[in-house]
Order: C-alpha cells, then sequence, then structure tokens
C-alpha cells in the first residue's frame, strides 16, 4: 500500500520545459519505481499564465493529459485543439505535441506516461 500526503511528494520547477516559455510545476504522484516497469510518469503539472511546454516527441510511449483546471491549446504534430477542464488528449508513440496555457488562470493537468513495448 502506498500512503503519501501531498507536501511528501517531489515538486519540481522546470524553466523553458522541452523548449517552451515560462516555468511549470511538476508534482510526481508516483514515483519511478512505483510504476512497476509500465511507465515513467504520473504527476501533476501546472502551467503559469503564458507559459508552456514546447513541442517534443515521444518514441516508445505514449501520453495522457487530463486537464483539471485553466484552459490553453494542445498541439498533436500539426493539429491543435482549444482544452479545459475535464478534456483528455492522449499523443501516440511516434508522434509530437505541447501545451500552452492561453487562458487567465493556470493550467493544471494530471500527466500520464505509459511505455509502448518499445524502447523504455
Amino acid at each position: 500500500m502506498i500512503y503519501r500526503h501531498s507536501t511528501e511528494m517531489l515538486e519540481q520547477h522546470m524553466e523553458n520545459m522541452r523548449g517552451g516559455k515560462g516555468t511549470v510545476t511538476v508534482k510526481h504522484i508516483l514515483k519511478l519505481e512505483e510504476m512497476l516497469g509500465k511507465g515513467r510518469l504520473f504527476a501533476e503539472n501546472t502551467v503559469p499564465v503564458g507559459a508552456s511546454i514546447g513541442l517534443h516527441l515521444h518514441e516508445g510511449d505514449i501520453e495522457a493529459y487530463y486537464f483539471l483546471q485553466g484552459s490553453g491549446i494542445y498541439h498533436n504534430n500539426d493539429e491543435k485543439f482549444e482544452v479545459r477542464a475535464g478534456d483528455l488528449t492522449v499523443v501516440d508513440d511516434h508522434n509530437y505535441h505541447s501545451i500552452e496555457n492561453t487562458g487567465d488562470a493556470p493550467l493544471v493537468f494530471i500527466a500520464l506516461i505509459l511505455f509502448t513495448g518499445g524502447k523504455k
């Protein structure tokens, strides 16, 4: 069993994450070793107003974003979508994505990266 209080979760402040703008806060919900070799990230991300996570490629994994608060623009390869609380996006293996907070409040979402059976 795992019980971890919110204040015990590792929090990282990532400047210009993946070539994006501003500082994104990544709060790790599960540690890497707790993901049983099935993935590499289960975290709550907070993107401040005007900040972003830059366009990046996923190889050997997929990444899901479940949006809890705020709004923004999500890019998947050459497509873009407006996202807000309650929405879900998933980038497939060998595809690119990025997210930008275009709203007037922090953009908060759960990020989950799972391996596809390719490289880890």
